[in-house]
């Protein structure tokens, strides 16, 4: 078998240098690997000593940069390389990653799009081109990109780990499935292509797959993440046995491996939740414009508790521009926070109408680019509920709907999950029934606060009675009630597309399943 040669990007990068230059540079990618930054920087001082021109020196400095978090400084010194040498694709890729750090994201975009252009047979800059559409939310695009990466280099996993992804997040689960199936054909222990496959709902796993997870659990694993990721996947392949007993002892000790690796505090939420409430006993004075926000549709759900359910149907009506799980909101409340050098509950007192309307009118010029042709938006960002009493003041037009489940099904559906981010509460029973409970509390407390702004939505309501659950949700929200929102009952809908992934529409629900082993959940919740 012959062995793959290198990219002509990548070979002869040192062309010209002497041979202690090329010394140098090998020994600033060898500490940079190793994460000797000090070392690296030393190594790159002494190359750009002897060879101040050379555009790989920059490109790795650049890359330090990167690397110390000091994404600035890597734009200005690729721009500089870039001057010099215009059309260096691996230049413009690593220019697009940087831009992306800084949150520049349409110019890493063209940016990226350039380097495909300059060197289409290389796999790296349509996988970068493919990675940058799905960190936008652009799962279609991202699919394009994909499918050249590998028509150049079928062999590239992680193309094929994030087309997979893509394609699940559009519903395209069999596609997925094949995909990530490829790569365990590759590398059959391979922890990310089980753990997207077990979010595969459609997808049935068989005894030779828990043998397979088994053998890997049993095998070395590059990092401790990896582990958990095949623990997760492997009680996902016990429960398609019907072996839920076996499956609930995996999870418990994958999410234990997970919950030691975090600093979750549930007391410490618990006493943050006591501070807003008292922060926010009555509501604020807020913005004068009663109308100001009325666009924006703000989703307030703990994982697994029918939010997205909501916001499909929302979404699928004409007068909606969409969902955005961005978290603008939070941003614009961190910002001013840093602005008044204080943490929020100090300086929401001070706060008067017109500094709420800035607020506001700042949050919607950075949400309404993608959203001005509709007359409605869903914010529909996972930490929502924290601050609502900050958003309502920000946005008194605004609606926020708190989308509730069983409590038992809500909780150990988090149990079940091992999140890519976030939601670190959710790896012991204790802490989840914690958080559940503070997430309880602040829903009745915005509600109170606030009554014609808050609605409560029942997902179990909602699957007894379809029609008089979407038009209530569309009554509350100001919209007119439209068919296409009931799509999620029927197969060839868009919507109903996306709801194949929520097995539960579809078989009994699946904590009940478990029996006695979530007999500590329930006691834990008081559903017992």
């Amino acid at each position: 078998m012959m062995a793959k040669q290198a990219h002509p990007l990548l070979r002869d990068r040192a062309a010209g240098l002497s041979p202690e230059a090329v010394r140098l540079l090998d020994e600033v990618s060898d500490a940079m690997a190793a994460d000797e930054l000090a070392r690296a920087e030393t190594a790159l001082a002494a190359v750009r000593a002897l060879a101040p021109d050379s555009i790989e020196a920059l490109r790795l400095s650049a890359q330090l940069q990167q690397l110390r978090g000091d994404h600035a400084q890597a734009v200005a010194i690729l721009r500089e390389a870039l001057a010099k040498a215009p059309r260096d694709a691996l230049l413009h890729i690593s220019l697009g990653i940087s831009l992306q750090a800084r949150g520049e994201n349409e110019a890493a975009l063209s940016t990226l799009q350039r380097a495909c252009e300059l060197a289409p047979d290389f796999a790296p800059a349509w996988f970068n081109l493919g990675r940058m559409f799905q960190l936008q939310g652009r799962p279609a695009g991202a699919i394009t990109a994909l499918h050249r990466a590998l028509d150049v280099d079928p062999e590239h996993l992680a193309a094929r780990l994030l087309l997979a992804s893509a394609q699940a997040s559009l519903g395209a689960s069999a596609q997925a499935a094949a995909n990530y199936r490829e790569v365990l054909q590759r590398q059959p222990g391979h922890p990310e292509a089980w753990a997207g496959l077990s979010a595969l709902d459609a997808e049935h796993f068989g005894k030779d797959d828990v043998a397979r997870l088994q053998q890997a659990l049993q095998a070395p694993q590059p990092t401790p993440h990896a582990r958990i990721q095949l623990g997760f996947a492997l009680a996902r392949a016990l429960e398609d046995q019907g072996d839920y007993r076996a499956a609930f002892r995996t999870l418990r000790k994958a999410n234990a491996w997970r919950h030691r690796q975090l600093n979750w505090n549930a007391a410490g939420m618990r006493a943050r939740i006591d501070a807003m409430l008292a922060a926010f006993a009555e509501p604020l004075a807020g913005a004068a414009d009663a109308a100001l926000g009325e666009q924006v549709i703000l989703l307030m759900a703990l994982p697994h508790a029918g939010a997205g359910l909501a916001g499909q149907i929302l979404a699928a009506h004409p007068d909606v521009g969409g969902v955005d799980e961005s978290p603008e909101l939070q941003r614009v409340i961190s910002e001013e926070s840093v602005r008044r050098g204080q943490p929020l509950l100090q300086w929401v007192g001070a706060a008067t109408p017109a500094d709420w309307a800035r607020l506001g009118r700042d949050y919607l010029a950075r949400i309404g680019h993608g959203h001005r042709d509709r007359p409605r938006f869903i914010d529909a960002n996972r930490l929502n509920g924290r601050v609502i009493g900050v958003a309502l003041a920000m946005l008194p037009g605004a609606r926020v709907v708190h989308c509730r489940r069983d409590a038992l099904e809500t909780c150990f559906a988090c149990y079940r999950q091992l999140f890519a981010s976030g939601h670190d509460f959710s790896y012991d029973l204790d802490d989840i029934a914690s958080y559940w409970r503070d997430h309880e509390r602040l829903g009745r407390h915005w509600q109170r606060l606030f009554p014609g702004r808050f609605l409560q939505h029942d997902y179990e309501a909602l699957l007894a009675e379809p029609e008089a659950g979407v038009r209530r949700l569309l009554a509350f929200c100001g919209l007119e009630y439209d068919s296409a929102c009931l799509g999620f009952q029927h197969e060839s809908t868009p919507v109903r597309t996306a709801l194949q992934r929520q097995r539960w529409l579809r078989e009994p629900a699946l904590a009940a399943r478990y029996g006695a082993e979530l007999d500590r959940l329930r006691l834990l919740l008081g559903t017992r």
